[in-house]
């Protein structure tokens, strides 16, 4: 009898242990999303109940806008797309969710200036006529490259079915700003590149007040 209690002992733990290891089986999520980067899919692996990894792509998204510093006025059009490749981790083991890993972004703006003076440019208090110059164009990057990115978010993805997504995150930017003129004048004058390069920084340092770029996304995913 005593051995007979202890095999079914035996067997009852063997068999709750074996169905807590089966309790959480992996699972594949495919998606579509639309946020701060436009709009794409992404596909994620849960392959434990705590851990998972995402990769995401979005993109088509367009802003245009203006800026001015104390001699230019410019225009530019931001053209923003980005894919990421992201570890998730689950606290709670349900749908909440930590996110980190790196974003391959491609945010950058064509830009064109105008004087503020009809017929003159201004560069650090430096004079040019416009005739000389032409026009002032060039490109304003805020991130390219990989960068950092961290966030959270609620995903359905330990459940199989239909379900929806959100997160919210920062991303690292990476600014940088080129300028050039349309007659070349500042391959002509050593003072003019001189004075374009201090107008790139001018610019550069603008764009730098926002260290990272918001990442917000909602979407739609069904869980194999």
């Amino acid at each position: 009898m005593y051995k007979l209690m202890t095999a079914g002992m035996a067997a009852l733990l063997l068999g709750a242990g074996a169905s807590s290891v089966q309790a959480f089986e992996d699972r594949y999520s495919v998606g579509v999303l639309a946020g701060t980067t436009g709009v794409g899919a992404e596909v994620s692996w849960r392959f434990h109940e705590r851990m998972g990894v995402t990769a995401q792509y979005a993109g088509g998204l367009s802003w245009s806008g203006d800026f001015d510093t104390d001699d230019v006025d410019y225009d530019g059009d931001l053209d923003i797309s980005a894919g990421a490749i992201k570890f998730d981790y689950y606290p709670f083991a349900g749908r909440f969710y930590l996110t980190a890993g790196a974003m391959l972004p491609d945010m950058e703006a064509n830009v064109s200036g105008r004087s503020k003076r009809n017929d003159t440019f201004e560069f650090d208090g430096q004079t040019y006529a416009a005739s000389d110059i032409g026009s002032v164009h060039g490109k304003l990057t805020i991130a390219d490259g990989v960068q950092p990115y961290a966030g959270l978010g609620w995903r359905s993805s330990h459940r199989q079915g239909f379900g929806v997504f959100s997160e919210l995150g920062v991303m690292a930017t990476s600014i940088d700003v080129s300028l050039s003129t349309s007659e070349n004048y500042e391959a002509q004058s050593d003072q003019f590149r001189r004075d374009l390069r201090r107008e790139e920084q001018r610019l550069k340092d603008e764009a730098d007040k926002l260290p990272f770029y918001p990442v917000a996304v909602v979407g739609v995913s069904y869980t194999f």
